[in-house]
């Protein structure tokens, strides 16, 4: 979304033209289904990364509440969690990545009305859509679980892990044993995982 309003009137219309052949959603990112339970990297930030999910600690701890009741249905299994001020993380298993990304939509819509009202700012834009990245292997899982983890360390908001609250880090830290946390940060090390997608 950023990088488009850089772009020239001539470069906009070549992607177009690009992603119209290619047969490719026009202005949001493609969603491809594959028969089967597969994991997923999910991820969807407020609309110019303005911190709405963070106006108050109330706020964080209720998004973060829907979000795992989200995907604690059926057919779903979460495997790593992080909600921050202005944009959120999921690593899950799912049956049908169409139907999650439409309950994201209905989540971010319940929520939009919610804090609309609550902030005196009815029509404001909260959300800018859900990005989805398949997990090709246990290498690119372990990677996305850490990223995940690391992500409130990355933007400044914590030193550690465990001293941000609306993540499944404690609880990954807790089960796993802390050597173990730092064996997997260790061997599958989050590089540039991320960069220009979430800042």
């Amino acid at each position: 979304m950023y990088q488009w309003r850089k772009l020239t009137d001539e470069q906009r219309r070549a992607i177009l033209a690009s992603r119209r052949k290619n047969l490719r959603p026009w202005h949001s990112p493609p969603h491809f289904e594959s028969a089967g339970q597969q994991c997923f990297h999910l991820s969807a930030a407020c609309y110019e990364h303005r911190p709405t999910i963070g106006t108050a600690p109330s706020r964080m701890e209720d998004f973060e509440s829907k979000l795992i009741e989200l995907f604690s249905t059926e057919g779903c299994m979460l495997h790593a969690w992080c909600v921050l001020p202005n944009h959120w993380h999921a690593l899950v298993r799912i049956d049908d990545l169409k139907e999650i990304i439409k309950e994201i939509g209905r989540l971010h819509g319940r929520v939009s009305f919610l804090w609309n009202g609550e902030d005196a700012e009815r029509g404001r834009k909260c959300w800018h859509r859900c990005l989805d990245r398949r997990i090709r292997s246990d290498r690119h899982h372990y990677v996305a679980m850490n990223y995940i983890h690391h992500n409130p360390v990355k933007h400044g908001y914590v030193e550690r892990w465990e001293d941000w609250p609306y993540s499944s880090a404690n609880g990954f830290i807790a089960e796993a044993g802390r050597a173990a946390a730092l064996k997997q940060w260790q061997e599958y090390p989050v590089l540039d995982m991320g960069k220009g997608w979430d800042d």
